[in-house]
């Protein structure tokens, strides 16, 4: 399998690029607008081809790249089946591998960041990878206060689902704000400030309920734009409405 891990600052968001040796193929998990041109510069300096993009969830920080990627690569729009969206070729569910060529990339349903939110696990064979989007955050996890989110639900998907994996699965989030790039599930559920040291639910939503955080800067726009897959809603500043315009690549 070839890997990349790439970043866009302003929303520090990861994009995960995985790419099959034997086929060529490869997905862009979670790609960012503004970084599209960075994105399909790797893939081709790789020798790879663009078959998916994959989405975590609707975000609420940063517009999607996947709809630019189906207009300039030809690349398939896949994400949570959950969210009904039209634009989306692919939707996934649980129990349901999307294969990347060889790559089998298996849906975990994690509702509480979203209420239709799935993390993607591979299994590299000595080690599995685990994307887990925004409900697993590197000393963290994904804010439950907008759009759907549920402390309890959240609880119960990173206990559930990320922390009966293999102490030695390494993680990969959706966001860091620190410079750091990957953590392992022993980590998060011995040091995680939220989550860790056996923490309870009761304990963990007061937590959750405390945060008292401002709204995304780009809500009002990127949750529209990405019901469109990306699309730029009317509402977008004219500062930041450069990439939305599809060009071809090049």
């Amino acid at each position: 399998m070839i890997f990349r891990q790439l970043f866009e600052p302003v929303s520090c968001t990861y994009t995960y690029l995985l790419g099959c040796s034997a086929t060529g193929g490869c997905a862009l998990i979670d790609p960012v607008l503004e970084t599209v041109e960075r994105d399909l510069a790797v893939i081709s300096s790789l020798g790879l081809h663009l078959a998916f993009t994959v989405e975590t969830h609707v975000h609420a920080d940063h517009l999607t790249g996947a709809l630019k990627l189906k207009h300039l690569a030809g690349s398939q729009i896949a994400g949570p089946a959950l969210d009904g969206l039209l634009c989306t070729d692919a939707g996934l569910h649980e129990g349901e591998p999307l294969m990347i060529g060889e790559i089998a990339l298996q849906p975990l349903f994690t509702p509480g960041h979203t209420s239709s939110h799935h993390a993607y696990l591979i299994d590299a064979g000595t080690q599995q990878l685990l994307f887990s989007g925004d409900a697993l955050l590197i000393d963290g996890c994904g804010r439950t206060d907008f759009q759907s989110g549920d402390p309890v639900a959240l609880y119960h998907s990173i206990h559930d689902q990320f922390f009966t994996l293999p102490d030695e699965t390494l993680v990969y989030p959706g966001h860091d704000y620190e410079g750091r790039f990957v953590s392992s599930i022993a980590q998060e559920k011995a040091r995680n400030s939220r989550l860790g040291g056996g923490k309870s639910l009761e304990e963990f939503v007061k937590i959750m309920k405390s945060l008292d955080l401002p709204p995304p800067q780009k809500m009002a726009f990127a949750v529209p734009g990405n019901l469109l897959c990306g699309q730029c809603p009317p509402n977008v500043p004219d500062a930041l409405r450069l990439p939305c315009a599809f060009g071809d690549q090049g």
